[in-house]
């Protein structure tokens, strides 16, 4: 136990969450905000409500999917469990790894924790699907990790292979929901079948609306498991959250998701990781800035630089002109309720060198038809389409998904 404690102490100094016992009556986490008026409520995630899961964990072998987020309150839900004398046989740690602090993309180590003898597996190194040998001595998984709603953040597609894990060798999932922080509108273009990957595994758009456990019931429920097997899934709700709100995350969810601001740009920034404009990697403004060398048209000059999190940042050391958002406010941003293309046009229009502007090398850039979901996006902003020309072509597809997305919620939708 002392372990974890060390491992998260960082993060807790750092919180304004309160103390939290190890029984059902737990604390609560931060405010959320409203997007349609001021009002604030606290939610709580999931992992609060022990009663509606304590019970199925007793004397079973217990294996949990976390990392650095998965807390209640200052504690981390593998301490909570441990003193409960919970038998946890495993730990099984998504992309950025236990502690959150791998960068994007990079392959996380399997290591046993000394302090407490249980086993932590990367399911982002050598392979990102549990394996038969990762399994063999469980009884139940706990899936606990915070999302952020977008589809290219890569816990959703770990929580998918964890699922299909589940069904192939028959072990029961159970999804502890968490706040979507941008659960409160969808938009985007839905994800076509040949640009399937990890930064996409579902025809689903950009932002999805969803929860991790409405995604869960929606991932099993439409059938996208391989083979079209299902999980014997259970999704434990938050209390006091519906899809009207954000949520100020308590704890980073990765490296570069810093505040709740990136949080909500990310969405639309992101996408600059599939072209030659850093997206904020290398400052203290992840994806709140974005620039460029040869950009001459922007009021804000940076220079990222290799950081926990960056190591290698796109254009380390370049003097970056463009463009910092930090200052626009959380209502400012909720109040758009879609995704936000002018900054790519701005930056593709009045950026020298546009042939270079889509980078084809996978092993440096991000891919922009994986982060699109398609090929369509791309022309579209080559072809001098505007915004609205661009979002009027995802909205067919769009209407689709939100008749099937209703089928799984859990909580007062936003429409």
């Amino acid at each position: 136990m002392v372990f974890f404690k060390l491992f998260l102490g960082i993060w807790m100094l750092s919180t304004a969450c309160v103390s939290a016992t190890t029984d059902s009556k737990m604390t609560k986490p931060t405010m959320v905000i409203d997007a349609s008026s001021s009002t604030t409520q606290e939610p709580l995630p999931g992992a609060y409500d022990m009663k509606a899961y304590l019970d199925k964990l007793k004397g079973k072998r217990v294996g949990m999917v976390v990392n650095q987020t998965s807390i209640i309150g200052k504690t981390h839900l593998v301490d909570s469990l441990l003193k409960l004398k919970i038998n946890i046989t495993k730990i099984l740690t998504p992309e950025h790894g236990f502690r959150g602090d791998a960068d994007a993309g990079e392959k996380v180590k399997s290591i046993s924790d000394e302090a407490t003898g249980i086993m932590m597996v990367s399911i982002y190194g050598d392979h990102r699907k549990p394996t038969a040998d990762d399994l063999k001595d469980l009884d139940i998984i706990i899936f606990d990790v915070q999302d952020i709603g977008v589809r290219f953040y890569t816990y959703i597609a770990t929580m998918t292979l964890v699922m299909e894990a589940c069904a192939e060798h028959h072990i029961p999932l159970i999804v502890l929901d968490r706040p979507n922080p941008n659960g409160y509108y969808v938009d985007g273009p839905v994800m076509k079948k040949e640009y399937q990957s990890f930064l996409g595994m579902h025809p689903v758009p950009v932002v999805y609306g969803l929860s991790i456990g409405e995604y869960a019931r929606m991932v099993n429920g439409e059938g996208w498991l391989a083979n079209k097997i299902k999980c014997n899934l259970t999704v434990i709700p938050c209390k006091k959250y519906d899809h009207a709100m954000t949520y100020n995350l308590p704890i980073k969810p990765s490296p570069n998701i810093p505040n709740l601001k990136a949080t909500l740009l990310y969405p639309s920034t992101c996408f600059f990781e599939g072209t030659m404009v850093n997206e904020g990697r290398g400052t203290d403004l992840q994806f709140q800035c974005f620039g460029h060398p040869l950009y001459t048209n922007g009021d804000y000059t940076y220079t990222p630089v290799s950081k926990v999190g960056a190591k290698s940042p796109k254009l380390m050391g370049q003097i970056c002109k463009g463009y910092n958002l930090s200052n626009l406010s959380i209502q400012e941003i909720m109040s758009w309720k879609k995704l936000n293309f002018k900054w790519m046009l701005l930056m593709y229009e009045n950026l020298k060198s546009k042939e270079n502007f889509f980078p084809t090398n996978p092993a440096v850039y991000t891919p922009f038809n994986k982060l699109a979901g398609n090929a369509d996006l791309m022309e579209q902003i080559k072809s001098g389409k505007t915004e609205d020309q661009i979002r009027s072509s995802w909205q067919a597809d769009l209407k689709v998904y939100k008749l099937m997305r209703k089928k799984y919620l859990l909580y007062k939708d936003f429409e």
